[in-house]
């Protein structure tokens, strides 16, 4: 039996153990806070990390839990579209719902200690990193260059019992802000953004709920009375954290996987997605190879494909937050409406 310690109980740690091959690892799971979180964001489930669910057998469930998020607008600050995307399939995931599902794909045969990591698991076999942004693997094997980087713009998120309104579900940008409307379940899914001093650690979430709602005191009716409606029992708030770009996600005996590896900013939705897809690779590779080549292709496979998502999402950050370019921006998006609009009416026209 070979031994892998994960490091992590969240999404990818719970992902990994849950497709390791029982009979030929013998697998523990660290984790500080084994509870289920007592808040439910919603988390997008796009294609690849749906496929990942299938692997790991829960897929079923997590649709039936799970509602479809359909179309979306990219709104100014009042809410008038400019863009309108047809999310297809995407499901809209409860964290507390993923993480109960991935805890019941989980061999029995796997063993689990509560505790939190403060030195790497002793012995000779394979430890991975999957304890989030905040890595202790990380720290401890890349170095602290490798250490996270906190950014300015605080992420504010939560759900309130009403239903979505069909005609608010979007994301509404604004000079230096972003708040975001969607379905959850039982309810409406909700998130902000700006550029704040609140934090880094330790956010009082009362306080970023009544600094929203000055904050976007301005913006669309719809943004107005979701803020009113939210309350610190369902929501959270934080910094958004981000790790350096890595050379490698593998270093002799250690691997790093989902937030450890890649923390990027939220603005793809794409953080637990990729979590999900770099645990199901990881651990068919492991199932399928012999550990050296199996790490050597995860790190092939993974590295510059979440490298790229996390650019992306980056610069993405950087378009929806825009302060001075703000009005450039707006400019641009509302020529690419009108434009669309035009070339909507022409096909109608020539039918």
């Amino acid at each position: 039996m070979e031994t892998i310690s994960i490091v992590g109980g969240g999404i990818a740690g719970l992902a990994l153990a849950s497709c390791l091959e029982p009979g030929r690892f013998e697998v523990t799971v660290y984790e500080k806070r084994p509870e289920l979180p007592a808040v439910g964001t919603v988390l997008a489930m796009w294609p690849n990390a749906q496929r990942a669910l299938a692997r790991m057998g829960i897929l079923g469930q997590a649709r039936a839990v799970s509602p479809v998020l359909g179309s979306g607008s990219i709104r100014n600050a009042a809410g008038k579209p400019w863009i309108t995307v047809n999310g297809g399939e995407l499901i809209g995931m409860s964290r507390v719902d993923l993480l109960r599902l991935l805890d019941s794909a989980v061999p029995a045969t796997v063993r689990r200690v509560t505790t939190q990591v403060q030195e790497l698991p002793a012995g000779q076999g394979l430890v991975v990193g999957a304890d989030g942004v905040h890595s202790i693997v990380r720290r401890q094997v890349w170095g602290a260059a490798a250490d996270a980087t906190v950014t300015s713009c605080l992420a504010l998120r939560g759900t309130i019992p009403a239903p979505v309104d069909p005609e608010a579900v979007g994301e509404y940008w604004g000079r230096g802000d972003l708040f975001g409307i969607a379905a959850s379940p039982g309810g409406t899914n909700w998130y902000a953004s700006w550029r704040s001093g609140l934090g880094p650690t330790g956010i009082d979430v009362e306080q970023a709920l009544e600094q929203a709602r000055q904050r976007f005191a301005g913006h669309a009716p719809a943004i107005r009375h979701v803020l009113a409606a939210a309350v610190p029992e369902l929501s959270l708030a934080q910094r958004i954290w981000t790790t350096p770009p890595l050379r490698s996600y593998v270093r002799g005996a250690a691997v790093l996987v989902g937030d450890a590896a890649h923390a990027m900013t939220p603005n793809l939705g794409r953080g637990a997605c990729e979590s999900l897809v770099d645990a199901v690779t990881l651990a068919d590779l492991l199932n399928s190879l012999p550990q050296e080549r199996a790490l050597a292709a995860y790190n092939r496979q993974r590295r510059l494909r979440t490298r790229a998502l996390s650019r992306a999402s980056a610069v993405m950050m950087r378009v929806a937050l825009a302060e001075r370019a703000q009005p450039l921006r707006d400019r641009l998006l509302d020529l690419a409406r009108r434009r669309d609009e035009r070339a909507a009416a022409g096909n109608g026209a020539g039918r």
